[in-house]
């Protein structure tokens, strides 16, 4: 659900980060509402659907850590705070209510993790508390040194998806400049899960390119 808000929360935040969520949100909306019945009432294999892609009952912990996984005193002194919801706050045409009151279209999320998760998710739910006490805290250590990775001696290799539409190309190769050595690949042949469905292809190219073969 939004914060605030008693409505669900399954068109507003889709968890699925690989290059075919788009048509598996497609092909689950094919089959959403009951033929023939009135008021458009949904199905259960529909609502099924919903709540396995939804919940986070396989992977709470990637749901708790998920900002915290970012959080080091060198960036910021403050907690994470629940960023991307605060970030979301900015940008009026993500408000649900205010689009589906104005009959605009509703902009979808991913890769993100909102506090009305936790509230709503019943495998979520026990565990918020520790949410609250994650996203508020500020003693993160760092996670990197940037002077020991500038002088960096170890062979190393990235692969740059250049339409990966959770992480932004300019910023990779800001970062790929900045290790010194670095070889990157930059490419658009994969997306953000580049390395799971690639087969072998992914990680071969990288492992030549640590060697030197290319």
């Amino acid at each position: 659900m939004t914060a605030g808000s008693a409505r669900p929360c399954w068109k507003w935040s889709w968890p699925r980060r690989a290059s075919d969520g788009s048509h598996a949100l497609h092909y689950l909306l094919e089959d959403a509402f009951l033929p023939g019945m009135p008021d458009q009432q949904l199905s259960d294999t529909f609502l099924a659907e919903v709540q396995r892609h939804l919940s986070y009952a396989g992977r709470p912990l990637y749901a708790l850590l998920h900002e915290a996984t970012y959080g080091q005193r060198a960036v910021t002194p403050h907690a994470t705070g629940w960023a991307a919801q605060r970030v979301r706050a900015e940008f009026p045409r993500f408000d649900v209510d205010r689009a589906l009151a104005g009959d605009r279209p509703v902009l979808l999320t991913g890769e993100m993790i909102y506090p009305w998760m936790v509230d709503t998710d019943p495998a979520l739910a026990p565990l918020g508390a520790v949410a609250e006490l994650l996203a508020q805290r500020t003693d993160w250590p760092d996670l990197y040194d940037p002077e020991q990775l500038a002088r960096n001696e170890v062979p190393v290799a990235a692969a740059i998806y250049h339409d990966d539409m959770y992480v932004d190309t300019d910023d990779s190769l800001v970062t790929a400049r900045a290790v010194r050595g670095l070889r990157p690949w930059v490419t658009n042949e994969y997306e953000h899960d580049g390395l799971r469905v690639s087969g072998r292809h992914v990680l071969d190219r990288l492992l030549r390119l640590v060697r030197g073969e290319i």
